[in-house]
């Protein structure tokens, strides 16, 4: 079953945020558009590289009225400690979220159970705490945060627009479709 379109389940998780912790739930991604990130684990390879493009990215999410959430298994006290040690993470300004007991990372469909690691899982959550994008990766293929603001921003656009779609390729300000039978067979 696709998690496309479903309730975000409950939860309630430690997070940490420059040099703060507090509780996140399934409540506290309501009322914007949130983008939840799940990577395997702290101190390792292709995450940080990923947590920093996001946190070079972080404005122009924030411009757009979406908060981000990084999510491993790791705690939010590694959490604290990766971002007093490590240059990439040092720039992330966006909550950290920790989900030792796995509860999150099974909620959204992706824990890796032998090894109690979450695959590269991204999700769009709209404001109403509607999952609306669902992308999972290998965990040794590296996201583009670039990207991920792009399909933001087509995901906004159709929420405010109703009846019209985002083609490929979509660019902020560029032509969107409105689905009819009169464009079947001409695209």
């Amino acid at each position: 079953m696709s998690l496309i379109n479903t309730q975000v389940k409950p939860f309630k998780a430690a997070a940490y945020q420059t040099g703060k912790f507090f509780d996140v739930t399934e409540e506290s991604l309501k009322g914007k558009w949130s983008v939840v990130v799940f990577y395997p684990a702290d101190f390792t390879f292709v995450c940080p590289t990923e947590l920093e493009d996001l946190a070079d990215h972080y404005a122009e999410f924030q411009k757009l009225g979406v908060e981000v959430y990084g999510v491993s298994t790791d705690t939010h006290f590694a959490h604290k400690a990766w971002a007093e040690t490590s240059p990439a993470i040092q720039k992330v300004k966006y909550p950290l979220i920790g989900d030792p007991t796995g509860t999150l990372t099974r909620n959204f469909d992706v824990m890796i159970e032998e090894e109690g690691l979450a695959l590269r899982g991204t999700f769009v959550v709209n404001p109403e705490g509607q999952i609306k994008l669902c992308e999972i990766h290998d965990n040794g293929i590296g996201r583009d945060a670039s990207e991920l603001l792009r399909k933001v921003k087509a995901a906004q656009y159709v929420a405010s627009h109703p009846g019209q779609v985002c083609p490929a390729k979509w660019q902020e300000g560029a032509a969107t479709l409105t689905p009819s039978l009169d464009l079947v067979g001409k695209i």
